[in-house]
This record gives structure tokens, sequence and C-alpha cells, in this order.
């Protein structure tokens, strides 16, 4: 007789519950087996509630791990690039560096013909010494100018004191003779009549003849002396003229040296002429002297030179010769998003990975442009068209190095780099 299933199976569609446990023969056995089936199912729950925690604080500090720092690939190293041309036309007779030839600051590059230049030196120094000997002379020439026209001046006013003072004795002189003219006239008339009279008395034999020749004698003697009066009284008036054509001469003397003040003004503006043309020469000389340095070429930084001249060549004023990259001087230069902008300000620490080698570098935050990208290009975008499509700009952060951290030289322009950037 077969023995009763006393754990029937369950049926089809119900769950089985344990179905590889073995079958309890005993009370005891089953009342244990039950036991341990009610304590595996807590523990299960609480293994999934555990994992579930983990996860959960994993997340978070893995999101506050990302959302410490903003990072971009679009991020290359710039550099101010310094052009070195030439400042003179010449003829470039030696090249003292090659391509990618670290120099320093001042280290002579390309050097110029010189001798033309000296020329001009050596002719613009001859000018100012001329100059500066014909300014020497017109400030000895002032002081002698000007004692010569006072002693003019002064003469000149006593001449014409004189002259007028020789006018007048003239006029008295000429008042006098007339004087005398008109006395010896008189006398004159009395002579001729006195002998007119003893003319007719002679004829009546009234007087004699002897007194006829007396009065005859006087009569002649008046008539001469008239004569004489009129000689001196001519020659008077002759003086006066004299005396006042001496005058009109002082006169005009004078005026003349009264213009000695004006002529000290024009020696002195010759002499500032003259002071003028020297720094005129001495611009000259130092423009000739300047001219003479730029037949050397230096370099403006230190840094790697990049050449494009050669010995031979005749080089233009401003025609560029060589360009000098200052590798001590690189930044980073990166293009973040709009949206990556929120957090970030100045002197926040950064960590630059570089493509062509892998290395980290140090560096900070040193600013942020005042300015989207596209606006700094040649044809900024216009927004205000009808056919508008928002998107996310970039704006271009400056990121520096730490110092210390490129010492080998090894970042160059135009590399590509990974900034990450950490917000706090």
């Amino acid at each position: 007789m077969a023995t009763p299933d006393t754990n029937p199976r369950p049926e089809a569609g119900e769950p089985e519950e344990f179905p590889s446990s073995p079958v309890p023969k005993t009370g005891r056995e089953r009342l244990r087996v039950l036991t341990s089936r009610r304590r595996t199912k807590p523990g299960r729950l609480w293994f999934f509630i555990g994992v579930a925690l983990v996860l959960l604080v994993g997340g978070f500090f893995l999101w506050r791990y990302f959302a410490s720092y903003e990072s971009t690939d679009d991020a290359q190293v710039d550099v101010h690039l310094y052009p070195v041309s030439g400042r003179i036309l010449g003829y470039v007779i030696k090249v003292n560096v090659n391509d990618n030839q670290y120099v320093e600051k001042g280290t002579v590059l390309v050097e110029i013909d010189p001798r033309d230049y000296q020329v001009a030196v050596d002719k613009a120094r001859a000018d100012l010494a001329n100059a500066e000997a014909t300014a020497h002379s017109l400030n000895i020439t002032v002081p002698i100018t000007s004692v010569n026209t006072s002693s003019q001046l002064r003469s000149a006013a006593s001449d014409v004191e004189n002259a007028s003072a020789g006018i007048i004795g003239a006029e008295q002189q000429l008042a006098a003779a007339h004087a005398q003219v008109e006395q010896a006239e008189a006398n004159d008339v009395k002579a001729q009549d006195d002998l007119k009279r003893y003319k007719r008395l002679v004829e009546k034999q009234n007087v004699s003849e002897q007194t006829y020749d007396q009065a005859l004698a006087a009569a002649k003697a008046s008539t001469a002396t008239v004569a004489a009066s009129h000689a001196n009284e001519a020659a008077a008036q002759q003086a006066v003229r004299q005396a006042r054509e001496r005058l009109i001469q002082a006169e005009a003397s004078h005026r003349a040296a009264q213009t000695g003040p004006q002529q000290v003004a024009s020696t002195h503006a010759r002499a500032l002429a003259a002071l003028a043309d020297v720094q005129q020469k001495r611009a000259a000389l130092e423009q000739a002297e300047l001219n003479l340095q730029y037949t050397k070429v230096v370099a403006p930084v230190s840094g790697e030179v990049t050449k494009s001249v050669v010995v031979g060549l005749n080089v233009q004023p401003g025609q560029q010769m060589l360009t000098v990259v200052p590798l001590d001087e690189v930044w980073i230069t990166a293009n973040f998003k709009e949206t990556q902008l929120k957090r970030m300000k100045p002197g926040q620490r950064a960590d630059l990975t570089v493509d062509s080698s892998g290395r980290t570098y140090k560096a900070h935050v040193d600013s942020i442009a005042g300015a989207t990208g596209p606006l700094f290009s040649v044809l900024p975008p216009e927004n205000a068209t009808g056919n508008y499509v928002k998107i996310v700009q970039r704006v271009p952060v400056k990121i520096v190095l730490d110092p210390g951290e490129n010492r080998d030289r090894q970042l160059r322009p135009g590399m590509s780099v990974e900034p990450k950037v950490h917000l706090q």
C-alpha cells in the first residue's frame, strides 16, 4: 500500500515555495525549516536597501565631483607674436640667427650695411659744428651792436644840438654882416654926396684940389667898403645854409641812430635763429645716429626666432624680417560655453592637459573676455534676421600658467589643450 504524500506539490500556476528543499521527516525539522525561511526574506531586503544607499551616496559624490569643475576641449595655447621689421632702407650684410633658435632680448639678429649711415652721421656732426660757430658769433655780436647803437644815438643827438647852435651863430653873423652892409652903403652915399659937392667947389675954386682928391679917395673907399660888406653878408648867408644842411644831416643821423634798438632786436633775432638752427642740426645728428643704430636689428623679447631674411636682401622700412615667439609668455585661451560660466571667475585654479604630451600643468583663470568669440570676427553675426536660430555661444577665457610650470618651454602656441577649471 502506497504511503500518502504529506507535502503535496502546488498545482499548476501556483508558485513553488523552495522546490529544491528536501521534505522534513519530523515535526521538529519542519519547524526549523520554516523558521529559516522566514529569516531569509528580511536579509535579502536589507541587502537591496544597502545597495541602493551605496548607489545614492556614490551618485551624490559623483555629482559633486562633476559639478566642481568645468572643462572644454576647445582650447589652445596662445602668445603675442613679435614681428621684427627694419626701420631703415639698407642692404643686409649679416644674419646672426637660424630658424627656431632661442635668443635673449637685445640679441643682434640682423646687420645692415652701416657705411652710408656713418657718412650721414659725420655730415650731420659737421653741420652742427658750423651752426654752433655761427650762433656763438651772433651771440657775441648782440652786445657789441647794443653798445654801438647806444653810442651812435648819443653822438647823433649831440650833433643835432651842435648843428642847431651853429645855425643860430651863423644867423647872428648874417645879421651883423647885413648891418655892416647898411652902414657901408650909408657911408658910401655920404661920400658920394661929398664928392659931388667938392667937385662943384673945385670948379668954382672955392676949395683946393687936394681937398677934392681926399673926398674922391673917401668915396672910392666907401664904395669898396660897401662891396666888402656885401661879400661878408653873402658869406654869412652861405654859412647859414651850411649850418642848416649840417642840421639836416645831424637830424638824419639821429633818426638813423634811433633805429638802433631795432637793429639790436634784429641781431638778437638772428642769434635766436642761429640757436634754433643749432637745435635743428643737433636733431638731425641724433636722427642720423639713430639710423646708424638701426643698422643692427635686435630682438625685442626673448624667444624662438622664425626668419624670412637672408644676406644680400635690400630691406625697406617696415619690411618684416623675423618673428620672435616668446615661449615664456604663453597662455591658454579656452572657449567655454556661456552656460559654463555661471560660477567661473578670475583666480580659480585650473589643470591643463596637453594633447601632444599628455602632461598636466597647473594654472589659474586670469580673466574672462568682454564679449563672445564671434563678435571679434571679421563678419560678426547679425541676430536681427528672420532666420534666427539660438546657438549656445562660447566666451574666451584667458588661463595663465603658474610660475615655473613651463620652464622647459614645451608649450608652443597653437597646441590643443583641455583645461579643467575648479569652481570651488
